[in-house]
């Protein structure tokens, strides 16, 4: 300001008024030149949370512990627990462990195939789409992994869920006793499957 009232040749006072600037305003400028810009707002902490509050948070998780934060935070919101935001919700809940859910079994992709040790421990199930005197059909196979030999196939018109429950419903008939898992792609009809409620016999390979 000092350069531009003595370039200008006016005072300072009559500078600021042309700017629309108030005097108070320039005089903090003045006073925080060459320091790093930072919010003028005071920033909330995680302890401003009171101990009843980071254990309300806590209690309440762990009776929804399938909910994610944010969905805690607003659910806690609308049965008048605690209001907090979800930034210190994510905080607390980190700090008491309870967001480490990842505790699952290590992926085996990539390490190889291990093979079955017995007879009907795992059975692979495919479908072709073959021609037979000039008709096509879905040729459903069951196989099993540890002999490599052909439990059951069927030829069938279509190759819905209920076509692939069936062709494996008849497999287990004809060896009753076993309860082999059942190893599959991803296809759209083997899904189907294991949401309608097969899907403990079900491992996909995909």
């Amino acid at each position: 300001m000092k350069y531009r009232t003595k370039r200008a040749d006016v005072p300072c006072q009559l500078l600021l008024r042309w700017a629309k600037l108030r005097t108070s305003k320039y005089h903090q400028w003045k006073k925080r030149y060459g320091q790093i810009n930072s919010h003028n707002g005071k920033i909330p902490r995680d302890w401003w949370l009171e101990e009843w509050e980071k254990q309300a948070i806590i209690d309440f998780h762990d009776k929804h512990p399938l909910e994610g934060y944010r969905r805690l935070t607003f659910m806690m919101l609308d049965e008048d627990i605690v209001a907090v935001s979800p930034s210190s919700t994510y905080r607390v809940l980190k700090a008491a462990g309870r967001l480490d859910r990842k505790n699952v079994t290590p992926s085996k992709k990539g390490t190889g195939f291990v093979q079955p040790t017995k007879n009907y421990q795992e059975w692979h199930v495919d479908v072709s789409y073959i021609n037979v005197g000039g008709s096509f059909y879905f040729l459903i196979s069951v196989l099993d992994g540890f002999s490599r030999t052909i439990v059951h196939w069927e030829l069938r018109e279509t190759m819905k869920e209920l076509d692939i429950e069936l062709v494996i419903a008849k497999a287990i008939e004809k060896h009753p006793g076993v309860s082999p898992r059942i190893i599959s792609d991803n296809g759209p009809q083997f899904i189907a499957i294991r949401r309608g409620g097969s899907r403990s016999l079900f491992v996909s390979t995909a």
